[in-house]
């Protein structure tokens, strides 16, 4: 009788519980405990397969990041080192240059240990906090681990430690600087850095558009350091003012806009004992990209990635480094552009090599020997590879992220070296969903972090053949989640495709909203991005804002136009020469889907987007006002002639060459038909997308009488990323959409 009275209290509870779910706030899900959980961050495997370190923002503070570690001996999870036991939280110090840094990485938000790097012993661990680089040794005591090893004041970037582990290395005022970890001795190993020259870093549009934040690679023996100098002399100073609520700083910025001048490049190598440089030859065109440096086993040889300044040519050099006078071992052209990786891979039993290509059409792996002739296809098929995860030369298998089973997924694949199977590549991720997986240098085991849309992010590790070995964290949605109050309110989306114009498969995310009744009609949250190298339209866990217009009576709808990846070439390939035209058009090809809804309020549509999601709701503002209703645009590109050149020239081609594919690109010709409410967000230090995109838009409106809503954020940069600013600037969204989404 106690436990049939205890089972109905508890099925009313449930009921209750159920029928009271709490809805999301906007304070809520930029506040403190993390609503996506106890997610870590920077997973790396210890060389030797020992354990699996990790960063972790701490409750009260989710970005304040601390260096944890999983053992798998114990299989115990513990904090190796508590940055506020460190460096207090408001005595932090980071330099201008590593401010830039972070912004060009995502992680500006961040604060405490946002980097670190593994000794090759496996018994230390290197990491900058507060403007001082420290050694944690795992060999001694807790409270004796952490030793800095740099001085206050002494301002550095992109510290490393050496493959053998004698040195640490980091760049400081523009040169390169290696400490002997045995002496303690600092070696500076270039000189004539300064002002237009720069050693060992990565150039701005490196860092911003080329995925490589480095620009200086070890060789595997320590025996010398290869490194970038570029001499920004050429490169258009440009003079831009960023507001902040109590100055203002006039920053003087080399920024090669689409058309100017880039940077010219040189590749040296130095010992790190010092020493003259030798300097390898890229040839007698100096308008190129160094786009990537990876030094072969022997320690002897550099692979050198050279890209042409039209990005439609790739030659992979071989040089050897004691003579400086490479050979091209293969090239890689293209009739649009060549998408960079870096999958290039040189395995150790054999002379041969592993390289990504989209020749086919799709993103697939090749086999090559050393003298650059073609071995064998490792894989085929219409699907894409991710990336390279792992090699395991004495099982003969390379492991890889792709899509092959589903276009909204990110799944592991084992191929065999052998060519053998290519077209059938055995899938080791078992869950449909998101995978996010990195392999141990040997691939004896890896760590999986998996998610899908009612899933948060889980981090368990696995044997090569996908068998589970150990959780690190579960993260389960039970009642003592974050997100547990809001769990009942959790929307599941649909998902389906409408087709473009060519016929080709759209996908597209939708969420019906909280308490759905199909005889009503609902307003339109339509949030898109739409531009290269970003798909947002798959099965991982969602984005919070979206589940918030959900739980307040919009459905919202989200679709990946052509131009997005993961989808092929001739998918991508659209927006050659003209951007803002196929995207906008596949976007109208989703409200039109929408409006053929019997639930959609197909006069209350809204556009939401940010960066080229920005500039893709302004043109769809101003070439279909009559289709929406209002739209949001924050920190837009306007005008692609003000963006920076190896990102715009890639899709553009030069202003030179293709003026009128610049022009029609940008919001200019169409900005008449902007008719329907518009709210214009910027930061006002954006050195992204610059403010000067806004501001000239203000002026074109303002010249035509066109009224609109503005907000701009004092010191905001381009993710508006602190979290006053980001309750602020959604609240305004929400208020925005509600006012005019809502007769």
């Amino acid at each position: 009788m106690n436990r049939v009275r205890w089972l109905a209290g508890m099925i009313s509870m449930t009921v209750c519980a159920t029928a009271a779910a709490e809805k999301l706030s906007i304070e809520r899900i930029f506040s403190d405990p993390n609503l996506n959980g106890a997610s870590p961050r920077s997973l790396h495997i210890a060389p030797d397969g020992s354990r699996v370190t990790f960063l972790r923002g701490k409750t009260e503070d989710q970005n304040q990041l601390d260096l944890w570690e999983y053992n798998l001996a114990d299989k115990s999870t513990r904090l190796l080192v508590d940055s506020h036991a460190l460096v207090a939280g408001d005595t932090e110090i980071v330099s201008e240059a590593e401010k830039a840094r972070r912004e060009r990485q995502r992680t500006a938000s961040l604060k405490g240990i946002v980097s670190y790097r593994w000794a090759p012993d496996s018994k230390k661990l290197l990491f900058p906090l507060g403007g001082v680089l420290y050694l944690y040794d795992l060999t001694v005591v807790p409270e004796k681990a952490v030793r800095p090893i740099t001085r206050v004041g002494l301002e550095f970037l992109d510290a490393q430690i050496s493959p053998r582990g004698r040195y640490a290395s980091f760049v400081s005022q523009q040169n390169l600087w290696t400490i002997d970890l045995q002496k303690g001795t600092l070696q500076q190993l270039t000189h004539d850095g300064g002002g237009v020259i720069h050693n060992a870093e990565a150039e701005f549009v490196a860092q911003e558009e080329m995925a490589r934040a480095s620009g200086y690679w070890w060789a595997p023996d320590d025996s010398a350091v290869a490194f970038e100098r570029f001499d920004e002399t050429k490169v258009p100073l440009v003079k831009r003012s960023e507001l902040f609520a109590d100055h203002t700083e006039v920053v003087e910025q080399r920024y090669p806009a689409a058309g100017d001048n880039n940077v010219r490049v040189r590749l040296g190598v130095v010992s790190p004992k010092g020493g003259k440089p030798n300097w390898i030859d890229l040839g007698k065109n100096e308008d190129i990209y160094l786009a990537r440096v990876n030094w072969l086993p022997d320690a002897q040889r550099l692979a050198v990635q050279r890209q042409s300044r039209d990005q439609r040519t790739l030659d992979l050099l071989l040089a050897d480094v004691r003579y400086g006078t490479p050979k091209i071992l293969l090239t890689e052209t293209s009739k649009t552009w060549i998408n960079l990786h870096d999958d290039l891979t040189f395995l150790h039993k054999q002379d041969t090599f592993i390289w990504a290509s989209e020749r086919s059409g799709y993103k697939q792996l090749y086999l090559y020997g050393l003298d650059g002739t073609l071995r064998h296809a490792l894989s085929s098929g219409e699907w894409d590879i991710d990336k390279v995860l792992g090699v395991d030369e004495a099982a003969g298998k390379v492991y890889v992220a792709g899509n092959r089973d589903n276009a909204l997924d990110a799944q592991i694949y084992a191929l065999p070296l052998d060519g053998d199977g290519g077209i059938a590549p055995e899938r080791i991720s078992r869950e449909d969903g998101w995978h996010d997986a990195v392999f141990a240098d040997n691939a004896s085991l890896y760590v999986d972090t998996w998610s899908d849309p009612l899933t948060p992010p889980r981090v368990t590790i696995h044997a090569p053949d996908g068998a589970q070995l150990a959780i690190i964290e579960a993260n389960t949605l039970d009642v003592t989640h974050p997100y547990a109050p809001y769990r009942e309110a959790l929307s599941a989306p649909e998902f389906g495709t409408v087709k473009a114009e060519d016929g080709q498969a759209l996908y597209y995310r939708l969420y019906k909203p909280a308490d759905f009744d199909a005889s009503k009609k609902y307003p339109v949250f339509f949030r898109f991005y739409g531009g290269p190298g970003r798909q947002l339209v798959n099965r991982a866990w969602g984005d919070h804002f979206d589940q918030y217009m959900v739980q307040h009576g919009y459905v919202v709808f989200s679709l990946d136009n052509r131009g997005t990846p993961r989808r092929g070439r001739q998918f991508e390939d659209a927006i050659f020469k003209q951007m803002g035209n196929a995207e906008v058009h596949d976007q109208l090809a989703g409200i039109a889907y929408l409006k053929s809804l019997p639930y959609v309020d197909g006069k209350h549509i809204g556009v939401f987007g940010w960066s080229y999601g920005g500039y893709m709701a302004l043109m769809m503002l101003a070439k279909a006002s009559d289709q929406i209703a209002a739209g949001v645009a924050v920190a837009p590109v306007t005008d692609w002639r003000l963006y920076d050149s190896h990102y715009t020239e890639r899709y553009l081609d030069s202003p030179k060459t293709n003026m009128d594919g610049y022009t029609a690109s940008s919001v200019w010709p169409y900005l008449d038909g902007l008719k329907s409410p518009l709210l214009l967000v910027h930061g006002m230090a954006d050195d992204n997308v610059l403010f000067t995109n806004s501001t000239k838009l203000m002026a074109e409106l303002q010249n035509r009488g066109t009224q609109f809503e503005l907000m701009t954020y004092p010191g905001g940069k381009h993710g508006l990323s602190t979290p006053a600013m980001r309750k602020h600037v959604f609240s305004l969204i929400a208020k925005f959409f509600d006012e005019k989404l809502k007769p």
